[in-house]
């Protein structure tokens, strides 16, 4: 049986930026077509992310399987949680793209995506996992209890003290 909500409690942050990058191209790819397929693609991509964590994501076991050993690129654990609140941030986007351009919002898909493309970008080349920074801000401002993520608490977050 299939369990919903099966995300990792760690990851591998070189897998996640190796995700990251794919989905700019994806991005990217359907700004430039305007396909509803490659819309589609992106957000069952999140949302398989989201619900599952790696299993159902192509992206993913293209990353974990393909990308990081390939390019040597090693394992950097981090906290799983605020991976995954940004995939649900992602999601969001790329679920509200893929409706803006099947009602033919082209302009407003255009910006929804390109957003998207900005923070990807950022995750994959600098590292900057903003979905993760605004997360933090969550622990600390008592929205998301801390319990939620434990292995946080180790972590160096910007926002906590």
């Amino acid at each position: 049986m299939i369990r919903i909500g099966n995300f990792p409690d760690t990851v591998n942050e070189y897998a996640a930026r190796s995700v990251a990058a794919l989905v700019v191209i994806l991005s990217l790819s359907t700004i430039f077509t305007q396909s509803l397929w490659l819309a589609a693609a992106l957000a069952y991509g999140f949302a398989a992310r989201v619900l599952y964590g790696p299993k159902f994501s192509v992206f993913a076991k293209l990353a974990i399987h393909g990308i990081v050993p390939i390019f040597g690129l090693g394992n950097k654990t981090v906290a799983g949680p605020p991976k995954r609140f940004a995939q649900l941030v992602g999601l969001v986007f790329s679920g509200t793209a893929f409706a803006l351009l099947y009602f033919g919002q082209i302009f407003f898909f255009q910006i929804v995506l390109g957003i998207l493309v900005f923070f990807a970008t950022l995750e994959s080349v600098l590292g900057f996992c903003a979905g993760c920074f605004v997360f933090g801000f969550l622990i600390k401002w008592g929205l998301i209890p801390e319990e939620v993520c434990e292995k946080c608490n180790q972590l160096d977050f910007a926002t906590k003290k």
